[in-house]
């Protein structure tokens, strides 16, 4: 399993952006993670460098979002989805569609996997994908 270090996932990001904006070929999840990052403009100075990027801190105490977190749960979404996985989420993704544009769609995901992680970790066990994707339905309006 891959497990990156805080600054591989940064200066991943970052690099994916600048492949993007050069017109350079994207890789595998390069294309993904740029995608979303053209989704996001209000990160496109922090992403254009790297050398701040690496080493800034965001705090949620002070109601800070961590772009960096943002946009890897974004990539995170897009892989669940890809393959299914937890079982039902594609589905339920589709029904929340429905009701809105894609990206904020993306946003209803990325509010429930917030969620459903802080919950394991609260209660010390593994994540509860069906009440995921059960989140998911609800945020949809379906039963």
């Amino acid at each position: 399993m891959f497990n990156p270090s805080r600054e591989q996932v940064r200066q991943f990001f970052c690099d994916a952006w600048r492949k993007q904006r050069e017109r350079l070929p994207l890789v595998g999840a390069e294309v993904t993670a740029a995608d979303i990052a053209a989704r996001h403009p209000e990160y496109h100075a922090l992403l254009a460098d790297p050398g701040a990027a690496l080493d800034k801190e965001w705090m949620p105490e002070g109601g800070q979002m961590n772009p960096f977190l943002h946009l890897s749960l974004h990539l995170a979404i897009h892989e669940q989805l890809s393959i299914d996985q937890p079982p039902g989420i594609r589905a339920a993704f589709t029904a929340l569609q429905a009701k809105m544009e894609p990206h904020a769609a993306e946003h209803v995901l990325l509010e429930c996997l917030g969620e459903t992680i802080w919950r394991a970790q609260r209660q010390g066990g593994p994540m509860d994908a069906a009440a995921y994707v059960e989140s998911i339905r609800r945020a949809a309006g379906q039963p």
